[in-house]
């Protein structure tokens, strides 16, 4: 059965995705991990330097995610505008600050030294809803990225379009 990006507005199928195969699901899992191994490795500045890019990229592409989430999932073009910026400024907040949340933490005990480090988990999941299409996924990435993990996004069915846009923003920022 095809995936369908239809305007809630009108019924108009505005486009249709294939799912992937078993096949392609277990290659995508492959290339997660694959990532994952090196993406680790990468320093907080660059990281950082992704995602402060990945920020510009929806502000200045704002009005055209906008569209697309009106059009696939009816939300007024005002509350669409306003999600994409809060986006931008949860990708800009994690790369200023994600370094120092995640800072080595001096615990005192007997020991000579003690210490909380936070390390990255791997492949990570994110399975989302519809009704804030690109908030709810750039809440979940930005800190998930600046910590060194990868995510795999199983977005809702009927928001293809913005998965795709959201992809896209990723990759042309920078990130493997």
């Amino acid at each position: 059965m095809a995936i369908a990006s239809i305007n809630p507005a009108t019924g108009e199928t505005l486009k249709t995705f294939t799912p992937l195969t078993d096949a392609e699901i277990n290659a995508k899992l492959d290339d997660a991990d694959r990532a994952f191994h090196t993406y680790k490795l990468t320093s907080f500045a660059q990281r950082s330097q992704w995602l402060s890019r990945a920020a510009e990229i929806l502000e200045v592409n704002k009005h055209k995610y906008a569209e697309t989430m009106t059009l696939e999932m009816g939300k007024p073009i005002t509350s669409a505008i306003a999600e994409v910026e809060k986006c931008a400024l949860v990708c800009r907040y994690y790369a200023e600050h994600a370094e120092q949340f995640l800072a080595d933490l001096s615990v005192p005990t007997d020991a000579s030294r003690s210490f909380i480090r936070y390390q990255p988990l791997g492949i990570v999941l994110a399975v989302m809803p519809w009704n804030f299409p690109f908030w709810q996924v750039f809440r979940f990435a930005a800190p998930a990225l600046m910590v060194g993990n990868v995510g795999l996004l199983k977005h809702a069915s009927n928001v293809p379009q913005s998965a795709w846009a959201i992809e896209e923003v990723l990759l042309e920022a920078g990130f493997p």
